[in-house]
């Protein structure tokens, strides 16, 4: 009793209360929705619907997850910048901490987040550089601005000041004139080739709709219609219990 106490008093809001709706029964995310059983052609279906939603602000935002050589984790919020059928990519500077983790361990966890849909997709799969020069020919299509910022940090280490950063921007300006190529930092894209990926629905009775497609873990493993079920293009898909 006295522990549930302190746990209300260290917000003004009771947490454990809230709550949304989700979708109701006649929305269920149903397998014969899906018109081609690989989740590339869903996932394009679902982020065309996030973009046309003027309530989602930025629906190539993700939360993506990193480790350690030994295993410690961290999250951060990227942007999705291209999507293929070989996989998703995200740009940042190859001196950060995620770029650190991932020359360390490439295995890595993505996640979308759409409220007003109340949908989010789940990717786990490895992440690999993609080609310098497709990395450079991104970098100088970015606003200019964001070329000289992305010059001027020293991403994820220490700096004294917040004037420390301003004045970097200054320098960098007043080298390169108005006109001036902004040269390419350390800095480039990653493209991550997923195993498996879950397309998630909620539903306001928290029976939720759970949908995962995934590389067969070898050719052993039994795809019996019922359970696991043969999709497209080297997939399979199961329906999780929420």
């Amino acid at each position: 009793m006295i522990l549930r106490v302190v746990r209300r008093m260290s917000s003004s809001v009771d947490i454990s209360a809230l709550r949304i709706k989700y979708k109701e029964p006649k929305d269920i995310f149903h397998e014969s929705s899906i018109e081609v059983k690989e989740p590339f052609h869903l996932f394009r279906k679902w982020f065309d619907e996030a973009c046309s939603t003027p309530e989602i602000i930025e629906p190539n935002a993700m939360c993506l997850a990193t480790a350690t050589r030994d295993a410690f984790p961290s999250a951060r919020f990227v942007l999705l910048k291209d999507v293929t059928d070989q996989g998703f990519t995200f740009f940042t500077n190859y001196e950060s901490r995620k770029a650190k983790e991932l020359a360390e361990n490439p295995n890595v966890a993505l996640a979308f987040y759409w409220l007003p849909l109340r949908r989010s997709v789940r990717i786990e799969g490895t992440a690999e550089r993609i080609p310098g020069a497709e990395s450079a020919a991104y970098f100088h299509q970015r606003p200019r601005a964001s070329q000289i910022g992305a010059l001027a940090s020293p991403q994820s280490r220490p700096i004294p000041s917040r004037d420390f950063l301003d004045q970097k921007e200054r320098t960098i300006k007043e080298e390169l004139g108005p006109d001036g190529e902004v040269p390419l930092p350390n800095w480039g894209g990653y493209l991550v080739r997923p195993v498996a990926v879950e397309f998630w629905q909620g539903q306001t009775n928290r029976l939720h709709d759970r949908i995962r497609f995934r590389k067969p873990a070898g050719p052993e493993e039994a795809i019996d219609g019922e359970l696991l079920h043969r999709g497209e293009n080297g997939w399979i898909y199961e329906r999780l219990a929420p």
